[in-house]
């Protein structure tokens, strides 16, 4: 089994969750919950991955809680 990383925001008008795969064009996805989003993303990568293996444009690397600025 291959796991992905999502980023997961939460849309402060809707209260939607929107998820996506960093690297994985076309992996995004938007839910009422957590739950639903994460089997939403898992349907978008299956439907992603029946033509090929795609190749990931970028690697998730980490969050920075602040940026501040001057």
């Amino acid at each position: 089994m291959k796991e992905y990383t999502a980023g997961v925001e939460q849309d402060p008008e809707t209260g939607l969750y929107v998820g996506y795969v960093p690297g994985f064009p076309g992996a995004h996805s938007q839910a009422a919950t957590l739950d639903e989003l994460n089997t939403n993303l898992r349907e978008v990568m299956r439907m992603l991955l029946e033509d090929s293996e795609p190749i990931l444009e970028e690697e998730f690397v980490g969050t920075q809680r602040r940026v501040s600025l001057p």
